[in-house]
C-alpha cells in the first residue's frame, strides 16, 4: 500500500527537503569517520613500519599526504612575446648603430 494522495494525508506534502540525507547514508558517514579516527591513531606506527621495511615506499606515502597539508602551485602562462620582440629589436638597432660606428672609426684611423 503506497501512499495517499489528496488532503488526508498528514505526511509532508512537499516531500524531503533539498540537501538531507537518509538515515541509512548518514548511518554509512558516521561509520565511515569512525574507521577514519582508529586508523589515524595507528598511522604513525604504520608508518614507521612501513619506512624500516621499505623506505622507498614510504617516501611516496610521505608525498601523496603531503597534498592534503600543503597547497599546490598553480601554473601561470604568461604572454611576453610582444616585450620580448621589442627588445630584440632594440637590441639590433644597438648592435647596427655600433658597428657602424666601429667600421666608420677604422676607416679613419
Amino acid at each position: 500500500m503506497g501512499f495517499k494522495k489528496g488532503d488526508n494525508w498528514k505526511g509532508n506534502k512537499f516531500g524531503r527537503p533539498k540537501g538531507s540525507q537518509n538515515r541509512s547514508t548518514e548511518m554509512m558517514k558516521v561509520n565511515i569517520q569512525r574507521m577514519i579516527n582508529d586508523g589515524l591513531d595507528y598511522m604513525k606506527e604504520d608508518y614507521h613500519k612501513i619506512r624500516e621495511e621499505n623506505p622507498e615506499k614510504a617516501l611516496a606515502l610521505l608525498i601523496k599526504l603531503m597534498e592534503y597539508s600543503v597547497p599546490k602551485l598553480k601554473s601561470v602562462d604568461m604572454n611576453i612575446e610582444a616585450d620580448l620582440k621589442q627588445t630584440i629589436e632594440e637590441i639590433k638597432v644597438e648592435v647596427i648603430n655600433k658597428t657602424k660606428e666601429d667600421g666608420a672609426k677604422d676607416k679613419n684611423e
